[in-house]
């Protein structure tokens, strides 16, 4: 807005008659209003940017007043000395608009980059004003030494205003909209400087286009100190490495050579032998330390990640070179529970947390030790200590701005002994942090075993494959009875494996492996659909003893597909099922934490499926949990039941189980029930639903023939 209102002072100034003291003062009046507007803009700002600005708003009043006193001396004194105390107000209001701009571009960057390239940019216009104006005045025989001396500080000043704008150039603060105007704002003045400095060594200005710059350029500057940018926290230091910066500095390290032809052409025995000299080679010195500089840079930025800071593959594979056939130690860690964070909170927040991890890391790790970033959320470290303390200060809450955020971590370990190849520790490191996570340790250290259980388990993965393909998947069907009838009331379906040659499979073997490969999802589906089948083909029977209700088991990675709901519902559309007789079972740690599993599962629920919460005790056991997740059914878990007959913990948990249940309208399931004490005893705590090897084991083919029921009309899970 300020800018708008500034280019229609400057078209009135111009509206108004040449060399009038209305004119004057209209000049005068606009400086010193943008000086006030910066003054009062200046206030807002944090300290730091707060004296930058009061400095440029200072040399900003300081050079108004140099107008004022030269509109006096023009008008008043019908005079117009060179020099004069005007010629002092400008001159002293450089150094505070050079100050304020230091400080201002020390806060967008301090790189030595940065400050190379601004005197490559300064040498080379320094160059350029010294051979078209600065000589001149220098070889003027007519002068005297004063003036000769004030005649050369104004476009040396220029030149250190320059250096300083270009500083706020290559640091990449451009990039906010109040430097940008602030930089125009520089632009007009220098233009408008070095234009009537050239033109005053030649001949002499009277007024006119000059103008318009310098009144242009308070305008802007106000403008800049205005914008609401200006009081937002800078990022981090971000140089543009972009053509514009290339280009700049190309041509100021060209301006040496051009300046030598430009005199060549001129007047070849009149060329500045000695001050092109000097320039050419200072410029030359600085490419060179700007070159070895992006050479560091290069490399850096090669053997660094870009997140964190931390070393990356590349650098922690030659520490791991350097180390080998030594007793240092490499440990990889995953953060398990990363992509719950991500997506409950943001990628913003999950980066932050990288970051806090890799500080936190750092500080644990002794001296010549080196942390790593792999990418995602896996981290590395090369330590010659127990990697016991990794785990233990990972273990503390990471306070990211209001969150504060527990990580668990998967540890694996190994050593650098008995290998040439640098990459084998990282391996062997990979197969235990793999085994950690299977095993739910915290920490385990690779032995020659775990390669065999880790082939194994490649090769059961390559099975799976075609055992999908095959067909060689089944399912079986476990009853889930009503209490105390032990009328069959619902099944859950249970995959089975039938190998070609090495018989059943355990599920407890190929489940784990399916999760890690993502076969899961495929295999998960194809569940679904041979359940959603069976269940219709019982209910088309119209078989009065037909369970009313079919759990299917759904795991993590199903859910944070984000079709799983989809896949539900076609399924059941294809299959012909009402979805009301549709149960998926899901585990705690499937969905705590994870707001794309909660969301799944709310989209699921709002076909008719109903969800229940299985194994519920043996993950995070969280009670908020059964009021943020869409949960119908509560599983008890079999760990609970075992100890029943014993009064103690275990019974008084399985009571408060019961009491929560009805209270929040939930049902609940008692499972892994195998003796009928068990069964009484579940009856008197109030369940009225159980499952277990007590009423029938799972089986391709059940009977539900049960003995007569108690009521006809009893609750269905």
């Amino acid at each position: 807005m300020w800018a708008f209102i500034g280019a229609a002072a400057t078209a009135g100034y111009f509206a108004l008659p040449a060399h009038t003291l209305p004119r004057s003062l209209a000049y005068d009046a606009i400086g010193f209003v943008s000086a006030l507007v910066m003054l009062a803009a200046a206030r807002r700002n944090s300290r730091t940017r707060r004296l930058a600005w009061l400095l440029m708003a200072a040399g900003t009043a300081v050079w108004s007043g140099g107008d004022f006193v030269y509109t006096y001396y023009e008008y008043g004194l019908h005079a117009a000395p060179f020099p004069s105390f005007a010629d002092v107000l400008y001159l002293s209001a450089y150094p505070l608009m050079i100050g304020g701009l230091f400080l201002l571009a020390r806060d967008r960057g301090r790189g030595r980059a940065v400050i190379v390239d601004a005197a490559i940019v300064a040498i080379g216009a320094g160059l350029v004003l010294w051979t078209f104006v600065m000589q001149p005045i220098a070889q003027d025989a007519s002068i005297s030494g004063g003036t000769r001396l004030i005649a050369l500080a104004y476009p040396a000043a220029d030149v250190l205003l320059l250096a300083m704008v270009a500083r706020l150039l290559v640091s990449g603060a451009a990039r906010d909209p109040s430097v940008r105007l602030l930089v125009a704002a520089l632009g007009l003045l220098l233009a408008a400087d070095i234009a009537y400095s050239v033109v005053n060594a030649y001949t002499s200005y009277d007024g006119g286009l000059f103008d318009a710059g310098w009144l242009l350029s308070y305008a802007l500057w106000a403008a800049a100190a205005l914008h609401p940018a200006v009081r937002a926290p800078a990022g981090p230091p971000r140089p543009d490495s972009g053509r514009p910066r290339l280009v700049l500095l190309a041509c100021s390290s060209l301006l040496a050579p051009a300046m030598l032809l430009v005199q060549g052409l001129q007047d070849p025995r009149a060329i500045e032998w000695q001050a092109d000299g000097i320039g050419a080679g200072a410029l030359f010195l600085l490419v060179v330390a700007r070159m070895a500089g992006l050479v560091r840079e290069v490399h850096t930025l090669a053997m660094r990640d870009e997140l964190t800071g931390l070393a990356n593959r590349r650098e922690l594979e030659h520490r791991i070179r350097a180390a080998l056939g030594t007793g240092a130690e490499v440990a990889l860690i995953d953060l398990d529970d990363f992509k719950g964070i991500n997506d409950r909170l943001g990628h913003g927040v999950g980066d932050r947390l990288l970051v806090a991890v890799g500080e936190r890391l750092t500080a644990a790790v002794a001296p010549g030790g080196t942390v790593a970033r792999l990418g995602g959320d896996e981290f590395a470290v090369l330590l010659s200590a127990s990697p016991a303390a990794l785990v233990t200060v990972l273990s503390e809450p990471f306070v990211i701005g209001p969150h504060h955020l527990l990580v668990r971590a998967s540890v694996g370990v190994a050593d650098c002994r008995g290998t040439d190849d640098p990459f084998e520790p990282l391996r062997r490191a990979d197969v235990a942090m793999y085994a950690a996570k299977v095993t739910g340790g915290r920490h385990v250290r690779y032995t020659p075993e775990l390669d065999a259980r880790s082939s194994e388990q490649a090769s059961l993965g390559a099975a799976l494959r075609c055992a999908l393909d095959e067909g060689q998947f089944f399912l079986v069907y476990q009853p889930i009875v009503a209490l105390p009838s032990t009328r069959v009331a619902g099944v859950e379906a249970l995959v089975r494996w039938r190998h070609p040659v090495h018989g059943l499979v355990s599920p407890a073997d190929f489940v784990p492996v399916a999760e890690h490969n993502g076969l899961i999802v495929e295999l998960g589906a194809w569940i679904l659909r041979e359940a959603c089948t069976r269940m219709e083909s019982w209910r088309r029977a119209d078989d009065a003893s037909a369970p009313a209700k079919m759990s299917v088991n759904v795991s993590a990675r199903q859910l944070s597909e984000p079709d799983f709901a989809q896949v539900v519902a076609t399924v059941l559309r294809e299959t012909g099922l009402p979805a009301s007789y549709l149960a998926l079972e899901v585990t705690e740690t499937a969905v705590f934490d994870s707001t794309v599993a909660l969301d799944t599962l709310r989209a699921v629920k709002a076909l008719g499926v109903r969800i229940a919460l299985d194994d519920f005790g043996t993950g995070h056991s969280s009670l908020g949990l059964l009021r943020t997740a869409p949960v119908d059914i509560l599983k008890v878990d079999k760990s609970f039941i075992d100890d029943l007959a014993v009064p103690g913990a275990q019974a008084a948990i399985v009571t408060a189980l019961i009491d929560v249940s009805n209270h929040l309208g939930l049902t609940a399931i008692a499972e892994g029930v195998e003796t009928p004490e068990q069964a009484e005893r579940l009856v008197a705590m109030g369940y009225r639903f159980a499952q277990g090897y007590l009423f029938g084991r799972p089986t391709p083919d059940p009977d539900f023939a049960a003995p007569l029921a108690l009521a006809t009309a009893e609750p269905h899970p």
